[in-house]
């Protein structure tokens, strides 16, 4: 009889049956998850485990887990600090990624953003990465090329295929899977430069507590879910939004105001506009709405303003006084 494969017992653990499976503890999880960054994991091993995963829903504990794992082989230089770290990996269906001016307002207002996400994993949708190069804005190849971004203009991006190449060949295993798999929540979470400040989108708001839940586990400061438009950290601004929160030890919820009063009648798709937007060759009501909706809940993220009037004021004023000519 061959040897069981050291990986046998992660799957056994949560494949058991009703009455005997469980969830990995937080140690089990980045044990698992190490051995499949190794190589040390057979494909149906791998398959199994995490559609297992799938079926039962990952708890904080093992996604917190995962991401300790994954955290060790990004090679992140402990010297690099941002104060935000922004996760766009969804990809946007309905709307264009509006969400991407108001991260390039934040940094030109001085604050430091990492952005990492995956593109390609789903047909049909606009990927971050794809939209950037309209601002001069390329994915970063490495540690240094970050370093030099956020020192140049405060905001960097880097895909996960880079970030960790093993989690962006698990990512684009969905179309082979036929489901999402945990990969999709915790390179949401991964945070691999400890940004006190974090923020990431979700489509289902029961994932909202789990992120949140998971972010306090791993010691976040100040963590924000959106339930957002297409999954991504993006307000829509003719809507109310629900919010999980972190701050410290504390986790809790709360709703955002919509900004215009009626909703907005849906408009053609090109990536173009919004580089037209931030120049103010065209008005795009739904797009402008977006883009100061996000912008105030990320002043309030980041302790720049507390109650959404204030911060839908603050927003205003540094729309306005953006630098149309930077890009």
């Amino acid at each position: 009889m061959s040897q069981e494969h050291p990986f046998a017992p992660f799957v056994r653990i949560l494949g058991k049956g009703k009455q005997g499976s469980r969830s990995l503890s937080q140690v089990e999880a980045r044990e698992a998850m190490e051995m499949i960054l190794d190589g040390q994991v057979e494909p149906e091993q791998l398959g199994a485990f995490l559609m297992l995963l799938r079926v039962k829903e990952e708890s904080p504990e093992e996604l917190a887990g995962f991401v300790e794992a994954v955290r060790q082989c990004c090679g992140a230089p402990g010297t690099l600090q941002v104060d935000l770290d922004w996760s766009s990996y969804a990809g946007k269906k309905r709307q264009l990624p509006w969400f991407i001016l108001s991260a390039l307002l934040l940094a030109q207002n001085g604050v430091k953003i990492f952005m990492h996400g995956a593109r390609g994993h789903t047909p049909g949708r606009i990927y971050t990465e794809d939209c950037l190069p309209l601002f001069g804005i390329g994915p970063c190849n490495d540690w240094n090329e970050v370093e030099a971004g956020i020192s140049r203009s405060n905001f960097a991006f880097m895909s996960i295929n880079t970030l960790s190449p093993e989690m962006g060949r698990i990512v684009n295993l969905r179309p082979i899977l036929g489901l999402r798999s945990p990969v999709h929540t915790l390179c949401r979470l991964l945070n691999p430069l400890l940004a006190k400040h974090t923020v990431d989108g979700v489509f289902h708001p029961a994932y909202g507590p789990m992120h949140q839940k998971t972010a306090q586990l791993l010691g976040v400061e100040n963590g924000l879910t959106i339930k957002g438009d297409g999954g991504e950290a993006e307000v829509k601004p003719d809507d109310e939004c629900d919010l999980q929160w972190t701050r410290g030890d504390q986790y809790s919820t709360s709703e955002w105001p919509r900004y215009y009063p009626r909703r907005l009648v849906k408009q053609e798709l090109d990536t173009q506009d919004l580089l037209r937007l931030w120049r103010g060759e065209i008005d795009h009501e739904y797009g402008q709405g977006a883009v100061i909706s996000t912008l105030a809940l990320a002043l309030k993220l980041l302790n720049k303003a507390d109650e959404p009037d204030t911060c839908f004021r603050m927003a205003e004023t540094m729309w306005q006084g953006r630098d149309r000519q930077a890009f």
